[in-house]
């Protein structure tokens, strides 16, 4: 796939989490940092640097009270690497590397390349199976201060699930607790395609069988966290993104797949009505979205680990963060391919804005075709799977505006919109109980949903021609003031 340039050409370098630090460290973005602890310290470090876009990724070896090799990582996507985890050159602005992955994905979604079954691999080089299990052996952080010194494993990592009744793999990102040493808890958002996987097993009064892969490549941990159509497996979807084949191993208890390569996954099984308590956990809208509650509970049948394991952490954090910068760039292209397949004409650009954890605040720039035309476009992203869960306002504006420029985009809805005129409203829309609006009754009630706002921050349009003139310089003036005067930026 190319644009005639060969910027968006796609080159995935690594395979694996290993072949992605290589990477990293080659980027000059690699921090090793030893000697700290799973208690407190790692923790620490994660919310100092996700906040930051151009921090490094931090790897953490020697870590008190486990063996020495066993690591943690944090804060993979920032800076250069983002880019380089989707293959693309690192000099591509977000918008342009939203743009690029976009087209890229169109062509892969037509044709997923299913996975390769192998026999083995580095995942099965040690296997821990009866007493032997001992999840608590893992140098699992403690992300927040007020988690209550409970343990997450599961915060880059991902569930393999399969639906019992159509037979299709579901690889989705959910957070995932330490009970014991052999029991883990882990918690999905009522109608996460997981959800709907383990709310039929349980109907029909079944053990779920779930892998959790903790320490996948960051390649197939970003599908794991993207809106994949219901019924695809996002193995497929990341090897036909990288241009070959995923390599899995099938579970030994479960016989579900996962990658060859991973550094560690976990097997076992749900029972039905079998929970524990869960939470409470620090969460991506920047609020705990719930007290400690029963959630099912995960009866751990075997763990597989390469030879000193590295554990993928990414917890989320109050936005903008890492969660938010990954999700921005996904989602956006998403949300812009799925107006496209609408119908809906001259959408410019998208941008899922990292300040709302890139679901709240939704920003779309049109060229302004007919009366009515920005109402339609907010309208419907409003409602697009990739928008639509936990989302709150949507911005449209025109053609001129940067989406991803927040400063821009609130100007424009300062000096382009009025209140009464500019704004429509959607109610009983689909939402989440980590929403911190959402009523403690309604929570327990279930009422799972919010409203959302449309803000037309368009220029009139039956007197848009006749709109004040913008207060700015030409794209050529704006060229010429960099080139004269750009060293004054210089550090």
């Amino acid at each position: 796939m190319a644009d005639g340039s060969g910027r968006n050409e796609v080159n995935v370098p690594f395979d694996d989490l290993r072949g992605w630090i290589e990477e990293a460290d080659r980027l000059g973005e690699l921090k090793r940092a030893n000697g700290y602890n799973w208690e407190e310290q790692i923790g620490w470090a994660a919310e100092i640097l996700q906040h930051d876009d151009v921090a490094p990724v931090a790897l953490f070896d020697d870590i008190p009270g486990v063996p020495k090799g066993w690591r943690v990582l944090t804060n993979f996507f920032a800076a250069k690497r983002k880019n380089m985890t989707l293959g693309f050159p690192t000099d591509l602005s977000k918008v342009e590397l939203s743009e690029a992955f976009l087209q890229h994905y169109r062509e892969i979604a037509k044709k997923p390349m299913p996975y390769e079954v192998v026999k083995s691999g580095p995942v099965m080089e040690n296997v821990m199976e009866g007493d032997d299990i001992d999840v608590t052996k893992f140098p699992t952080p403690v992300w927040h201060d007020q988690d209550e010194g409970r343990r997450y494993i599961g915060t880059g990592s991902f569930n393999v699930t399969i639906d019992p009744d159509e037979g299709w793999v579901n690889v989705g990102t959910y957070r995932v607790m330490i009970q014991d040493k052999n029991h883990v808890a882990f918690y999905i958002s009522p109608g996460k395609h997981g959800r709907i996987h383990r709310d039929k097993y349980e109907a029909q009064g079944k053990a779920m069988p779930v892998c959790i892969v903790v320490g996948g490549d960051p390649l197939t941990f970003l599908m794991g966290c993207t809106e994949i159509p219901y019924g695809v497996c996002e193995f497929d979807v990341a090897g036909a993104y990288r241009g070959r084949p995923m390599k899995v191993v099938k579970g030994k208890h479960t016989g579900l797949p996962f990658p060859a390569n991973a550094e560690i996954v976990i097997e076992g099984f749900v029972e039905p009505g079998d929970k524990a308590p869960e939470g409470p956990f620090g969460e991506w809208t920047g609020y705990y979205g719930s007290k400690m509650r029963a959630e099912p509970v995960l009866t751990i049948k075997a763990i597989y680990h390469r030879n000193d394991p590295i554990i993928l952490g990414c917890p989320p954090q109050r936005p903008p963060e890492e969660q938010a910068r990954y999700r921005a760039v996904m989602r956006s292209a998403l949300l812009k391919d799925e107006l496209s397949k609408s119908g809906v004409p001259d959408v410019v650009a998208t941008w899922c804005h990292e300040v709302g954890g890139s679901r709240q605040l939704t920003a779309v720039s049109i060229k302004q075709r007919y009366p009515g035309h920005a109402r339609q476009v907010g309208h419907m992203a409003a409602m697009c799977r990739s928008v639509a869960y936990a989302g709150k306002y949507v911005i449209v504006v025109d053609d001129d505006i940067d989406v991803a420029n927040l400063e821009e985009l609130m100007w424009a809805v300062c000096s382009r919109s009025d209140p009464i005129k500019s704004i429509d409203f959607i109610q009983n829309a689909w939402s989440t109980p980590l929403d911190p609006c959402i009523t403690p009754w309604d929570k327990a009630k279930g009422n799972f949903t919010n409203s959302r706002a449309i803000i037309d921050a368009c220029r009139p349009f039956h007197w848009k021609d006749q709109y004040p003139v913008v207060n700015m310089p030409t794209p050529e003036t704006t060229r010429k003031a960099w080139e004269t005067f750009g060293w004054m930026f210089e550090k």
